[in-house]
């Protein structure tokens, strides 16, 4: 099932009532009281990960602004926080805005997420759960994309 776009003021929260909370990170501020979205990921089991889970719900959200001709802005993240065992899955929560697309030639460079993957894998790699090597491989992939 794929997760649905929700507004924010008609939906709680896929973190609202779990058992393991997240961790919130704000990227942007809202100053233009835009309809603000929310769209919820949750991976089937601990052996998806929390990279995978962001970059689907990003996409979607992505699809779901374009749809209106419109760009996706990142607002807050929400993560689930490792480790990803005993039904505590990777899970990732978006909140974002659509806005008008910049009348700027030249592409964007910055990639709202792509701080908090970094993050987080910086975080498993400080917390042993992953080594140097796999840090750096994943690292590559991100940076890649």
């Amino acid at each position: 099932m794929q997760p649905t776009v929700q507004k924010v003021n008609e939906s709680k929260s896929g973190f609202d009532g779990a058992f393991y909370d997240g961790e919130s990170h704000v990227v942007s501020k809202d100053l233009s009281n835009s309809e603000q979205y929310r769209i919820f990921e949750k991976g089937s089991s601990g052996f998806v990960s929390l990279d995978a889970i962001i970059s689907d719900a990003e996409q979607r959200a992505k699809d779901f602004c374009s749809g209106k001709d419109k760009v996706m802005k990142t607002i807050k993240v929400q993560t689930s926080k490792p480790p990803h065992v005993l039904g505590n899955f990777p899970r990732a929560e978006i909140t974002f805005i659509c806005v008008d697309r910049p009348n700027v030639t030249t592409p964007s460079t910055f990639d709202d997420v792509l701080y908090i993957r970094l993050n987080n894998l910086k975080k498993l790699l400080d917390n042993g759960v992953t080594t140097k090597e796999e840090f750096e491989k994943e690292k590559a992939k991100i940076l890649k994309q």
